[in-house]
């Protein structure tokens, strides 16, 4: 009896491996791309120069808006969406910020902070899917290269801003021509764009409509590419963006160093929030200075920042927060520079209920509706969206919500 079960287990384990070879059990997983338009603000899509995205949209599920979380950030927001966090819990604050324990410093430009694991709380939906045998890969996402493997996509790159976009769209088909046994069923991909030209030159010039039209462009090689390799009905497609965009000018300034000029304090960030560290002593007066001047922008204490802002239980965040009024720019005496008087431009990182701030949501593919329009859907309850579609447990310490979301699932 013993012998004739080891040689079932054998002719088990044998079977085991026959299906993980030939990808009959990766035939079964879906495939999804997240695809990420850096501030590719909620009515990008509305202004008749988007026929690539616009026909994608009618075939699948399209948003009203997508609201990001606060501050509405680059960084803080493609965390969220890929960990369903709130910045408060998944630690990434703001695109600049500072350990205040131990000085460290983290910003965009210092690529050793950025993959620095230590900084980054949450966890990924790439880790979540990788843990339960799902391969994944990343052309380029916030966090997606940080410095410990167990916690990077099965494949990735490291971000270069100066990538081709077409470089970036065929190293994604040549991940999906893989065999099944080593082909990522999920798969992050970026652009910034967008970003880039909306800072430059406003949400509402010629140049951005330029910009607009190039990734839909681009969009548009990635589905002809998606046929050519005969998988256009078998990927599911989420078309996202981390904020929106509106526009400013050096004409609309508040120095708040001017301010509280005599002071010794510390400031993080500029423009549209501005963290204020003063002395403990001096913490009541320097409020009361902020609040007794308050135009064109809010001042709260640390334990009075709104509920809604989801931004007050971390240690990193200052104890006083200067928000803007949208369009506003709180300022020190250095970036006068760049606020000039008559100077124009765009900016994000405001009030993330104000619709400028909003950003895009369409998702088209077998698992999505047809033909469905939504109102605004909330970044954070992405990830439980995505471990819905993988059937994967998520990580327990989510902020996010499936049932505000899987409605557009076919099906429910």
């Amino acid at each position: 009896m013993k012998n004739q079960t080891n040689s079932f287990r054998k002719l088990f384990l044998a079977i085991l491996v026959t299906l993980f070879s030939t990808g009959i059990f990766a035939q079964s997983q879906p495939y999804v791309i997240l695809i990420s338009f850096d501030a590719f603000r909620w009515d990008y899509s509305n202004r008749n120069i988007t026929p690539n995205i616009e026909s994608f949209a009618e075939n699948g599920v399209k948003a009203q808006s997508l609201k990001p979380v606060f501050p509405s950030k680059t960084f803080p927001n493609h965390i969220s969406i890929i960990t369903g966090m709130y910045p408060e819990h998944h630690g990434i604050i703001f695109n600049d910020f500072y350990n205040t324990f131990t000085g460290s410093h983290f910003r965009l430009s210092d690529s050793v902070e950025v993959r620095d694991s230590r900084w980054y709380k949450g966890e990924a939906f790439w880790e979540t899917a990788k843990h339960q045998g799902i391969i994944t890969a990343s052309y380029f996402w916030p966090g997606s290269d940080i410095n410990m493997d167990y916690r990077r996509p099965n494949y990735y790159y490291h971000y270069s801003h100066n990538t081709p976009y077409k470089q970036r769209v065929k190293g994604v088909i040549n991940w999906l021509k893989l065999p099944y046994n080593k082909r990522p069923h999920f798969i992050t991909l970026y652009f910034e764009l967008t970003d880039d030209i909306g800072h430059h030159h406003g949400p509402n010039s010629l140049q951005i409509d330029t910009a607009i039209s190039s990734l839909d462009s681009t969009f548009g090689s990635l589905i002809n590419s998606l046929r050519d390799i005969q998988m256009i009905d078998s990927v599911n497609i989420i078309l996202v963006s981390d904020h929106g965009m509106t526009n400013v000018s050096g004409d609309r300034v508040i120095n708040i160093e001017k301010m509280l000029n005599g002071y010794d304090v510390e400031y993080s960030n500029y423009g549209p929030a501005m963290m204020i560290q003063p002395k403990e002593n001096e913490i009541e007066e320097i409020y009361s200075i902020l609040q007794s001047n308050e135009n064109h922008y809010k001042v709260y204490m640390k334990e009075e920042i709104p509920s809604y802002y989801h931004f007050s239980q971390n240690p990193f965040i200052y104890k006083i927060l200067v928000v803007a009024d949208l369009g506003w720019s709180a300022i020190l005496n250095r970036d006068l520079k760049w606020y000039k008087p008559g100077s124009t431009g765009g900016n994000h990182g405001y009030d993330n209920n104000t619709l400028d701030m909003h950003g895009t949501f369409i998702a088209s593919g077998p698992l999505f509706k047809k033909h469905y329009k939504t109102g605004t859907i909330n970044c954070i309850d992405i990830y439980p969206l995505l471990c819905k579609i993988f059937n994967v447990y998520p990580n327990a310490n989510i902020d996010g919500r499936l049932d505000r979301i899987k409605f557009i699932l076919k099906g429910n």
